[in-house]
């Protein structure tokens, strides 16, 4: 098992993020979906938990196989999904991937947000055993580089400037002199138990679930005209369309 703890501060502060990080969820999978592939919603629904009390449940199809390199490709059927599980407990949230074709294969996400920079030290308790394991890896949604094929100039952060709010562009000291200011961290447990390719599965999905955070957290920014004035029933009705919307796309015979 690979396990890094991603930092990811942002000029949002968490009690805003709430509706941030659902509005981007629902439209950056709109966005990455199209005939046959993308993000198929299957559930999205209220919860309870006895430790962390009332939340949001969601259960997401994730078809992405030509999306793949190569040499993973050669190895599974043409078409499969990816199961994605979340429960929402804001501030904190859980998400599981699994893969039915390969069920030694999991992703485990925990994830907690706090009004800082980055400074709380294992935030998630992790025990003695994995701590020793944990690699941190701080990221900088406005200088880290970002693929090519995902970058869109009014989506960086650098450049971008909130008429709303009037945040933005961020400057290369943005994570000292940004008020208001919030931490997305999140502890991400990758386990591929199949000998001879273990390493280099567990690697190649942490460089791609780094990728896929720079860009969520960069598009939350760049977006925040759109949502910042939402509130959660706004939201939950833009998500129940969106939701439709993208389905249609995946799901269009």
């Amino acid at each position: 098992m690979l396990l890094r703890e991603y930092r990811i501060c942002m000029p949002i502060s968490v009690e805003e993020y709430r509706i941030g990080q659902l509005y981007m969820i629902a439209k950056h999978s709109h966005e990455q979906s199209e005939h046959g592939e993308g993000v198929e919603i299957v559930k999205n629904e209220d919860c309870s938990d006895p430790v962390h009390g009332e939340g949001r449940y969601t259960e997401k199809r994730v078809h992405l196989s030509s999306r793949l390199p190569s040499w993973i490709r050669s190895m599974i059927p043409k078409v499969f999904y990816i199961t994605e599980k979340a429960w929402n407990y804001y501030p904190f949230t859980i998400t599981e991937y699994t893969c039915s074709f390969l069920p030694r294969f999991s992703i485990y996400i925990e994830t907690k947000y706090e009004n800082n920079a980055g400074t709380t030290e294992n935030i998630c308790s992790l025990p003695p055993e994995e701590l020793e394991k944990r690699e941190v890896d701080f990221v900088d949604i406005a200088y880290d580089p970002l693929p090519p094929k995902h970058y869109k100039e009014d989506e960086d952060p650098a450049k971008f400037k909130s008429k709303k709010t009037d945040r933005g562009p961020l400057e290369s000291d943005w994570k000292e002199s940004s008020t208001p200011l919030m931490c997305s961290y999140k502890v991400v447990k990758v386990k591929f138990e199949v000998f001879g390719l273990q390493g280099k599965v567990e690697s190649f999905t942490h460089r791609t679930v780094r990728d896929i955070l720079l860009l969520g957290h960069r598009q939350a920014f760049a977006w925040i005209d759109e949502w910042i004035d939402m509130t959660l029933e706004d939201l939950r009705e833009y998500e129940s369309s969106t939701n439709e919307a993208t389905n249609k796309k995946v799901l269009e015979s």
